[in-house]
């Protein structure tokens, strides 16, 4: 997080230029499918400090309690079994979605979810070893990162913000840099003190700290164009190829049939959920178009008059 704040500080108030894509909304303008644009970042535009403390505090306090619980379990968990846990999220983001106005609720919606939650029941009970206080920390973690994207989706698309993703970033990773800070000052840092497991690789933590912002920029993109929920549901499919690299890789990672007949069967989830979407969106294209069609043209008569 720390890193984050200085790469974000750095781009918008030394650089003062954001580098971003440019798809297809080119084709309107240039005729280009893919471009890149330097422009002038204003990072306050909009910013207030109501919205600051209604919105970004709570994304950052979300995001640190997902790291820390999300983090702490994989000392007590598996890899792939962490993975599998957290193909929960779609309905955590979904039920809190349709609280907060985000979502609509409906039978379908509700079927499909219901297929993910049984996938995970159904993986969780094939699995090996299972230590439960690795599920709860798991299951705080979920929890943490369904709120902190549900107050991303309102800080996003409800405040009427101009922000981009960097500038979204710079507000909120030094918030969640404080809020990780405080706590390990109390409960973690003298556990390092006496154990002396002060010594970091470098390059590793810099892959790391690389590999962070490059995956948070990408999920403020997503959930600008889309959903908190669309993010979650794809983050499932990069859980399953993350469950399959972890048992090629660690040796305490053991995979069952029963495990792998119980991701498949949230895989199948996610799978309907991305159908039930794609129809969704063509429907309301279409209504849309034939709206604009459907508008009556003023007459030269009463335009004179």
């Amino acid at each position: 997080m720390v890193f984050s704040s200085v790469l974000c500080f750095v781009l918008t108030k030394v650089l003062k230029v954001r580098i971003f894509l440019l798809f297809t909304d080119c084709l309107a303008t240039s005729g280009a499918n893919l471009g890149i644009s330097l422009q002038i970042m204003k990072v306050e535009e909009g910013m207030t400090l109501d919205i600051y403390i209604s919105s970004v505090i709570p994304i950052g306090a979300m995001f640190a309690m997902t790291l820390w619980l999300g983090n702490t379990a994989y000392l007590y968990i598996s890899v792939s079994f962490a993975q599998m846990l957290k193909a929960i999220m779609p309905v955590a983001v979904f039920i809190l979605g349709v609280a907060a106005g985000l979502e609509m609720m409906s039978c379908r919606m509700l079927l499909i979810m219901s297929v993910i939650s049984f996938g995970v029941l159904v993986a969780s009970y094939g699995e090996i070893s299972i230590n439960w206080v690795g599920v709860i920390y798991q299951m705080g973690g979920v929890v943490g990162e369904a709120l902190r994207l549900i107050f991303m989706e309102i800080l996003v698309k409800w405040k009427g913000l101009k922000l981009n993703p960097i500038s979204v970033m710079y507000y909120v990773s030094p918030c969640s840099a404080l809020c990780l800070l405080v706590p390990w000052i109390f409960l973690e840092k003298p556990k390092m003190d006496e154990e002396l497991t002060w010594s970091f690789h470098p390059l590793v933590l810099t892959l790391n700290c690389i590999c962070t912002f490059a995956l948070n920029l990408s999920v403020f993109l997503v959930i600008s164009h889309t959903s908190a929920l669309t993010i979650r549901v794809a983050g499932v499919v990069k859980d399953w190829v993350v469950v399959l690299l972890s048992a090629l890789l660690f040796a305490d990672t053991k995979l069952t049939l029963i495990n792998l007949c119980g991701y498949a069967i949230a895989i199948a989830g996610v799978a309907a959920y991305n159908s039930h979407k794609l129809k969704k969106e063509a429907t309301r294209v279409t209504d849309e178009s034939q709206a604009t069609s459907s508008i009556p043209l003023v007459s030269s008569s009463t335009s004179n008059a």
